[in-house]
């Protein structure tokens, strides 16, 4: 499982953190990538600017996409990746603190995989890591590449 890059698309280092804990904690192993913008995560997903050397066969098993990034936000992210012929089928994790019943609507009418909020309390987000990474690392076929 430890082959399946994760992309983390989070602007907050203190989330950024925590997520990378969650993950260790769950002897999640993977390569994670992470990018703390919006045009950042486009370019790093595109191979352009900074990341127009990256192998673009180097394909995220799952992108977890925070919703309040800087410059371009997550739902225009999002937006971006579904519009895109090679980053359309790739799958999208909204993770956010976002409360906002309108942000979860728009999620998914962008085209999001899974809406997950972060919960504020660590040993909470420790298990929704897990079963994060159980499901879109272990048990969810993604698409071909």
């Amino acid at each position: 499982m430890d082959d399946k890059l994760i992309l983390l698309v989070e602007d907050n280092p203190d989330d950024e953190e925590l997520t990378l804990r969650a993950l260790k904690k769950n002897n999640i192993s993977n390569k994670v990538s992470v990018v703390r913008d919006g045009a950042e995560a486009l370019d790093f997903l595109l191979c352009a600017g900074v990341y127009a050397q990256r192998d673009p066969r180097e394909v995220p098993q799952v992108i977890l996409l925070d919703l309040k990034l800087p410059k371009v936000d997550g739902l225009e992210v999002l937006r971006r990746i579904r519009a895109d012929e090679r980053t359309r089928l790739l799958p999208v994790v909204i993770l956010t603190s976002s409360k906002e019943e309108q942000d979860l609507i728009d999620g998914y009418k962008q085209g999001a995989n899974s809406y997950i909020r972060k919960p504020v309390d660590f040993n909470q987000f420790i298990e929704a890591v897990r079963q994060l990474g159980l499901y879109w690392l272990v048990l969810n076929e993604a698409p071909p590449h």
